[in-house]
């Protein structure tokens, strides 16, 4: 399990930071898959976009659920129960906490996207209803947390660099 705990900071776009709190990474890590019968599990991000700075805090997540397609080498996200968390936390913030991206995990040491990843981050880029300009995906491996930002005008998908705070 990577030993990662408290908070996570990122290096976004235009020299801004992105900002894991500690509640999310420890409810993500929950479920990293360090063992065979361990499915992949995901759910979505939410967050803040800090209007002094334009930094970005990811302060909750969702886990998975049901309605959600687990395997070992898949998740699937079902959509009902997770779009009610999102509405709920957005009407309870009055509109501060806002979607920012998904998560999920891998069962690898150092994880990265697979092609199905891609095509799913590039069709929520495209389709989805979101109020950012930017969205982020983020992997839990075995050993570490890899973090992903897309671009919903030019559909770019980059890795994302942990920095020290």
């Amino acid at each position: 399990m990577p030993s990662i705990i408290s908070d996570m900071v990122f290096s976004v776009s235009n020299g801004k930071k992105l900002k894991i709190d500690e509640k999310p990474i420890k409810s993500m890590l929950s479920y990293v898959q360090d063992m065979d019968e361990k499915d992949e599990a995901g759910g979505v991000i939410l967050g803040r976009v800090i209007k002094e700075s334009n930094n970005v805090v990811i302060d909750v997540n969702t886990e998975p659920m049901e309605g959600d397609i687990r395997s070992r080498t898949r998740f699937k996200r079902g959509k009902k129960r997770h779009q009610k968390i999102i509405n709920e936390i957005w009407k309870k913030s009055e509109g501060t906490c806002n979607y920012l991206g998904e998560w999920h995990t891998h069962p690898e040491k150092n994880p990265s996207p697979s092609s199905v990843d891609i095509k799913s981050w590039t069709r929520i880029l495209k389709k989805d209803v979101f109020s950012t300009k930017y969205l982020y995906f983020i992997i839990v491996g075995t050993e570490s947390i890899g973090v992903w930002e897309g671009n919903r005008e030019n559909l770019k998908i980059k890795k994302l660099n942990n920095v020290k705070r």
